[in-house]
């Protein structure tokens, strides 16, 4: 009988003669008896272990294939066991000489000499050039041939890594790498962070209909149920017999409790989201003209797409447009909602081209509304290609719609915003010329011209505009009156301005033109006259009367005149905290602070907000060693109170001083870069007829930051013709604090409140003036003394203080009640400060809450009196050191900082309240952007700015802030609320610069022209700042964009650059009129160094 044959077994006839290879040599006679003994011996022993094993044993040896024994006689012993199942044509099959030479290698091995020659060789391995052949017959490995290793340090180290490097991970997806064995930790700035934070949530607790305990309450205990069954279990408290059920009751029951579960558990509850949204479904389908349904709606949506996700923008848009198409449908008063209407005309623009935009837009200006016309000039400004001529047209056709609503203030919104786009577009000359001759119009009229029309009013001007005589805002002007008075005498013409040539000091030309550009903007910001030297060289240096006649206004009302002042200090760049969102009828309806607040981007102004070191925090040493054990530092902080001045009009007078720096609303940094001969031109030339109380206070307030000392000359003059004015003795004394001189302000104090023994309107500010500064000086009693003098009283003692605090009472429940808010306030104030001096703070907060619970909230006066309390406490608190629980200030300070968050002064209290808790996290959730519903917080421009300088609030961690003030700005220009403002894309540029990325800086800066395609100072950064990350050839590519868009530029870059090349950090100038011998030395020069150049090749 044959033996079976495998299909599956090789055929071995097939397999070539296997050489042995230079690993086997030919043994010597000593080493063939050796090696024949020795086998001998083993063959006996494995036959004696042979018979020793059971039958059963046996049976599982002949059947194991694979089985295999490490010794030479067990592979022979094996070898002749398969040999009869192999097949029977392989006789020439040399197995005897293959075991020979493998029980040799096996006796190398287990020799002990062998093993101490390779370690005298260091060799950690030997080499098998002949392996099993019994893996050819059997397909692979035995498992018992497997041989054991271990991976070398636990498998922390890795073949050619350096020492400090290992494996701290081994997975799937293979190893990572890490320093010292220390695993890199996630951070917020990892992209599977980032996604992580941005997913939505995966599971959800299910609510159930079944009971929430597992025991019912009966008769107030939990009756428990026994887990053995008792025999005698009667419900004894059980009067009634139970009634008989039906027999098919329990089946109904389990019928109904399978229905109900079934229902449970088909039906997932619905999350918060989805909860809100159906219910301002619910809420749209009663009242589909809830206007603020459908914004609520639109911002829940919205939360679907965060604003950092890939093409957010895009996509919040096609929701935005979604969402208010129905809600502009969903009800005819709906379209005349300016609200909806903004919102839906800002997210078209990132979806609508050409005319469907146009007519998008012209259906919205239709709702005649002043800020939908804003938005319109916005959009016109930034999409025109020439913006001289369309400046004109657009301007004037919102002039005329708002003319016949006689919107006086609306009207200057416009003008002011068309001046800034000229400044913004380089013509600065046209800009104050504006101002020039609107100033003319409201303050300096001709008695002769007020029965004429208003054109021939400005061809009066255009005369006076003609005789090139010193005009309003230029020193020694008389104005357009006295110039008509005069029969159009001669009056002699400004002085000529010294004239401004590129600065030849700085060697590159790209950076001397910008640098030039920048000046010439700076100097030469009033129109030239024709006869100077300068105004033949630049066509747009001397403004005619018809380039600015078709933009000036016919307003002449008080208010109108009040207004145009002030927006004129702001336009020179001294901005009045306040002023501009009290131009509109609602604050938040208010935008035009994107544009309007140029001077937060002033060199000045950033370097205060970034630190002065921004490398400190490598060097500062945060811990000390004392015996061994490390003592943390003192963390160090800078004052809460910020660059940024942000509150309502009129919350925080000029004079009134927060903090232990006398924070006021100017300061020295605040007029730096300020034309202060034009401004005191403007204070002294634009007063009116009537009361100029307020406008001499600012002008006070202006002159003490820039000197205390010349602030009190001009006090004194102002004083020679107003000596009855109490605002005007109020304001002098405060300077007088301010320069250091208490005893010359308490002089003051004494004189004008002891003159009278009547109350006057207005002294309340004196009083409380006084009181505070006594209370500050930590002489309480003094302090005191005033607040009993100001009732009318005198003395000292309980009964005093009680007849005081009555008198005070009844002054603001009877005579003052009906006051303004400025009259009240100081007396308010003035109850408190008493209330602090005589007994706790805890009493003087509960009176603070009394008058506050009477105001409305978000109403001027209401805000005024929060920052007051703010004020008070921090001062008794911080400044006075007097004990205190630190929580009476920081609570009062977060629920100020969520009722009012634009407010800079409500933030300040609060990083003071903050200072030494060690605690980021009310700080951090305050930067954030989410609100306590989820919502995004809507951030005006100054918020924005002064996130940006709370990153370097503590002294040290500006670098730790980086990446979050990074997101913060990245977040900033992508909002709807700030997008397009110049001022902000300046900052995020000086931001990378400071943080030491100009490859950064120079992305932000093309984002920041395509979203500003007007604005010549965001051009000039990169020949400025960015120098070094521009080449030659994308300056030039710069400069051609500039002259595409119609950006304005003084000199030609051809003109300062010539034909200056570019060879690596340097450059050359050629000169056209050099000598030929030095031409062709110079051309020998450029072949040479262009050869060194090509030498490798």
């Amino acid at each position: 009988m044959s033996a079976p044959s495998f299909s599956s077994f090789p055929a071995f006839n097939s397999f070539p003669d296997l050489d042995p290879g230079p690993s086997t040599r030919t043994p010597t006679p000593a080493e063939n008896k050796d090696s024949s003994s020795r086998g001998k011996k083993q063959h006996k022993k494995s036959k004696r272990v042979d018979v020793k094993e059971t039958g059963v044993e046996r049976k599982t040896k002949k059947h194991d294939k694979h089985r295999r024994v490490d010794t030479g006689a067990d592979d022979r012993g094996q070898h002749r066991r398969h040999r009869s199942r192999s097949p029977r044509g392989h006789k020439g099959y040399g197995g005897s000489d293959d075991e020979r030479r493998k029980v040799e290698e096996d006796r190398r091995v287990n020799d002990p000499d062998f093993e101490v020659a390779s370690v005298r060789e260091r060799l950690v391995y030997y080499t098998d050039r002949k392996g099993d052949t019994l893996n050819m017959r059997y397909g692979g490995l035995h498992a018992g041939d497997v041989p054991k290793y271990r991976l070398v340090d636990s498998g922390r180290k890795v073949l050619g890594l350096g020492p400090g490097l290992s494996v701290v991970h081994r997975g799937r997806g293979g190893v990572e790498v890490g320093r010292f064995g220390r695993r890199k930790m996630l951070q917020l700035t990892d992209s599977s962070v980032r996604r992580m934070l941005t997913a939505g949530p995966t599971r959800r607790l299910l609510t159930s209909t079944e009971d929430k305990y597992k025991y019912e309450e009966e008769d107030g205990f939990l009756r428990i149920t026994h887990i053995r069954p008792q025999r005698d279990d009667q419900p004894y408290r059980e009067i009634e017999p139970s009634k008989q059920r039906e027999p098919d009751s329990d089946q109904s029951d389990s019928s109904e409790d399978s229905e109900s579960s079934g229902d449970e558990y088909d039906t997932s509850p619905l999350t918060s989201l989805q909860a809100t949204l159906k219910d301002l479904e619910r809420r749209l389908a009663e009242t589909p003209d809830d206007i603020p349904a459908w914004l609520s709606l639109l911002a829940h949506t919205l939360t679907t797409v965060p604003s950092t996700t890939k093409n957010a923008t895009k996509a919040r848009a096609e929701i935005t447009v979604s969402v208010l198409s129905r809600a502009l449908s969903a009800h005819k008063d709906n379209s005349r909602s300016k609200a909806l209407r903004i919102k839906f005309m800002k997210a078209g623009q990132e979806l609508w081209q050409g005319a469907k935009l146009k007519s998008e837009w012209e259906e919205a200006v239709k709702v005649d509304d002043i800020e939908i016309w804003m938005a319109w000039l916005d959009w016109r400004i930034w999409h025109t290609d020439d913006i001289l001529k369309s400046l004109v047209d657009d301007t004037t056709r919102i002039l005329r719609a708002l003319e016949a609503k006689q919107d006086e203030v609306g009207q200057l919104r416009v003008f002011w915003r068309a001046a800034v786009a000229l400044r913004d577009a380089g013509y600065v000359e046209r800009a104050n010329a504006l101002f020039q001759a609107q100033a003319e119009v409201l303050y300096h009229p001709p008695p002769s011209i007020d029965h004429k029309s208003f054109d021939d009013q400005l061809n009066s001007l255009e005369e006076f505009w003609d005789a090139e005589v010193p005009r309003a805002g230029e020193p020694g002007a008389a104005g357009w009156s006295t110039w008509e008075s005069l029969t159009h005498s001669d009056q002699p013409s400004p002085p000529p301005r010294p004239l401004t040539r590129p600065d030849t000091r700085i060697p590159d030309p790209y950076a001397r033109w910008a640098a030039f550009e920048t000046l010439a903007d700076r100097v030469h910001a009033l129109s030239l006259r024709s006869a100077d030297d300068d105004g033949s060289a630049d066509p747009y240096a001397v403004v005619l009367f018809s380039d600015i006649r078709p933009l000036l206004l016919s307003v002449r009302s008080s208010h109108a005149q009040d207004v145009f002042r002030r927006i004129w200090l702001a336009f020179v760049g001294l901005h009045v905290p306040g002023f501009l969102v009290s131009l509109s009828a609602r604050v938040g309806d208010n935008a035009d602070d994107r544009w309007a607040c140029a001077h937060l981007a002033t060199p000045s102004y950033l370097s205060s907000i970034f630190p002065n070191n921004v490398s400190e925090a490598q060097g500062r040493i945060t811990a000390d060693a004392q015996a061994g054990v490390l003592v943390g530092r003192e963390r160090e902080y800078r004052s809460g109170f910020g660059p940024v001045k942000n509150w309502g009009y009129g919350i925080i007078e000029p004079f009134d001083s927060v903090g232990q720096s006398r924070w006021t609303m100017w300061a020295s940094e605040d007029v730096h870069g300020v034309d202060v001969a034009l401004v005191r031109e403007v204070f002294r030339q634009c007063r009116v007829a009537g009361d100029n109380t307020e406008w001499d206070i600012l002008n006070l307030a202006f002159e003490a930051a820039v000197s205390l000392k010349g602030a009190v000359k001009v006090s004194k003059l102002l004083l020679a013709s107003a000596r009855e004015s109490l605002p005007h003795w109020a304001a002098h004394a405060r300077i007088e604090y301010l320069r250091g001189r208490p005893d010359d302000a308490r002089k003051v104090y004494q004189m004008v409140l002891g003159a009278s023994s009547q109350h006057r309107p207005g002294e309340g500010m004196l009083w409380w003036d006084w009181a505070h500064m006594e209370w500050l000086a930590h002489h309480d009693a003094d302090a005191l003394q005033v607040i009993v003098r100001s009732s009318g009283a005198s003395g000292s003692g309980r009964i005093v203080v009680l007849r005081t605090k009555r008198y005070l009472e009844n002054l603001l429940m009877t005579e003052l009640r009906g006051a303004s808010w400025k009259d009240r306030a100081p007396w308010i104030k003035i109850v408190v400060l008493l209330e602090l001096l005589t007994a706790t703070p805890q009493s003087a907060v509960t009176l603070l809450d009394f008058y506050l619970n009477a105001l409305e909230r978000g109403s001027p006066a209401h805000e005024s009196l929060t920052v007051a309390s703010l004020a008070l406490l921090h001062s008794y608190t911080v400044v006075l050191k007097n004990p205190t629980p630190p929580a009476l200030l920081r609570e009062r300070a977060e629920r100020a900082i969520e009722e009012y968050p634009n407010n800079t002064a409500v933030l300040g209290v609060f990083l003071e309240a903050e200072k030494g808790q060690g605690i980021w996290g009310r700080v951090r959730a305050m930067l954030g952007d989410a609100s306590a519903d989820g919502l995004r917080r809507e951030k005006n421009l100054a918020r924005r700015v002064m996130e940006v300088w709370v990153a370097g609030w503590e002294k040290g961690r500006w670098e730790a802030e980086i990446e979050r003030t990074r997101s913060g700005l990245s977040a900033a220009v992508e909002d709807e609320r700030t997008r397009g403002s110049a001022t902000l894309w300046k900052l995020f540029v000086a931001f990378e610069l400071r943080a030491g990325q100009p490859e950064r800086a120079k992305k932000v800066l093309f984002r920041a022209v395509g979203e500003c395609p007007l604005v010549k100072e965001l051009y000039l950064l990169a020949f400025g700042p960015l120098r070094a990350a521009f080449s030659a050839g994308e300056l030039n590519g710069w400069v051609d964009t500039m002259a595409e868009r119609g950006v304005r530029m003084r000199v030609g870059l051809d003109e300062v650059v010539g034909e200056w090349r570019e060879n690596g950090a340097e450059g050359r100038r050629v000169n056209e009129g050099h000598e030929r011998e030095n031409e062709e030395e110079d051309e020998v020069e450029e072949r040479a160094r262009e050869l060194r150049r090509l030498m490798p090749y």
